[in-house]
């Protein structure tokens, strides 16, 4: 209960750190016993229906003191509503070469979000399916306790 209310209390200083910015979707999932299994992606579904702004998209994570690595390769797979698909690698750069956490952290739980695309514009409306993949060479992966997708229009400001 008490990680619940951390993890929300952590999303919500991320939004309110982004002032300004309009979300058009962002949801998180907990990964079962902190161990993310490779076949296991976190799934979202995004329902587009503007085509002409520009939107960046960012992964959140939260990990545990216990995570083994400084970084976190994740497979993005995208299934546009015409049926292509697209892979992107993404490393996340969980920690500092001195072996501090990235991001904000309540006692043992840290959480960032990652930018991993920048104005990209949707090709056309409708429902796209993302799919984020853990990729590294120990699997199941432990130590991930969230992930998720967040998608903000661009801001009008450079």
């Amino acid at each position: 209960m008490k990680t619940g209310f951390l993890f929300i209390l952590g999303v919500s200083s991320l939004m309110l750190s982004s002032c300004g910015k309009e979300t058009l979707y962002e949801q998180n999932l907990k990964i079962e016993n902190t161990s993310w299994d490779s076949k296991a992606p976190a799934v979202f579904e995004v329902d587009v229906k503007d085509t002409i702004t520009g939107y960046d998209f960012f992964i959140n994570l939260r990990n545990s003191g216990s995570y083994g690595f400084s970084n976190l390769y994740v497979f993005v797979v995208t299934r546009f509503p015409g049926g292509q698909v697209t892979r992107d690698t993404v490393e996340c750069i969980m920690a500092t070469p001195e072996g501090d956490w990235i991001g904000t952290g309540f006692g043992d739980l840290h959480d960032q979000s990652i930018l991993f695309k920048r104005a990209v514009n949707f090709p056309q409306s409708g429902k796209y399916r993302f799919e984020l993949i853990q990729a590294m060479r120990e699997d199941p992966l432990e130590g991930i306790s969230d992930v998720g997708l967040r998608i903000e229009k661009m801001s009008d400001t450079k």
